[in-house]
């Protein structure tokens, strides 16, 4: 794997048992980086594991449910005793919560839903800053939404937390600027996977983007040669 494009690069994928995060992380660790493959399920990185194995990549698992703050609050120390910095944070994992008008959403569906695609991400740079720092170039990516730009009726939790997550990506740039890191947002517009399913039942996914064909984009926002802060790149 020695002409790799992310040769060496330590990269964590939240959400990356499946969909986009599978597809992210399966291409970085062919792509020669070691992935911090991050998801609630053990049997899904259990079998990730085997995946990037078979590619001979290299990754470490971690079972980490995003609602638990102080689990992700203790990701910074425990990477950096491990790997002494990190080059790549992909902030991937998000839920679609209730498609409801606003009035009927209960407040544990909008609590849940603004942890875990808003406050967890918040977290996760919060405690990540400083390894993205150590890196000769880190590079935060976060995966948004048309719904944070394109309003509709009965998507409010999840519209406002990408547009939260959008305005949050966006003050984390301007912070970095002066620094080698860079964090920018991906818009992967519409993609086969289960969120995408729930949301549209009726829709044929054959039609539709597959998550492994948008991943060369999440390769290049993690290049080193990636300049370009507080951006939304479409796929």
């Amino acid at each position: 794997m020695s002409d790799t494009r992310l040769k060496d690069r330590i990269a964590l994928v939240t959400g990356a048992s499946r969909g986009i995060g599978r597809a992210i992380a399966l291409t970085y660790a062919r792509e020669g980086a070691h992935v911090i493959a991050v998801a609630r399920r053990t049997g899904a990185l259990e079998e990730l594991d085997d995946d990037i194995k078979a590619l001979g990549g290299t990754a470490t698992l971690l079972r980490l449910n995003l609602t638990n703050g102080d689990k992700i609050d203790g990701l910074g120390p425990t990477i950096l005793e491990r790997f002494g910095r990190l080059d790549v944070l992909v902030g991937n994992a998000g839920i679609l919560g209730p498609l409801s008008p606003l009035g009927h959403v209960s407040e544990k569906d909008w609590d849940e839903v603004l942890n875990v695609n808003l406050s967890a991400n918040w977290r996760l740079i919060r405690t990540l800053d400083p390894l993205l720092r150590i890196s000769s170039a880190g590079r935060a990516i976060f995966v948004s939404s048309g719904a944070a730009r394109h309003f509709q009726a009965y998507w409010g939790p999840y519209s406002v937390s990408k547009a939260a997550l959008e305005a949050l990506v966006k003050t984390y740039a301007a912070e970095v600027s002066d620094s080698n890191v860079r964090a920018n947002i991906v818009d992967p517009g519409v993609v086969a996977t289960a969120m995408r399913a729930k949301a549209m039942p009726g829709e044929d996914p054959a039609t539709l983007t597959k998550p492994e064909d948008i991943a060369e984009t999440f390769i290049r926002l993690a290049l080193p040669n990636f300049t370009e802060n507080g951006v939304i790149v479409g796929t």
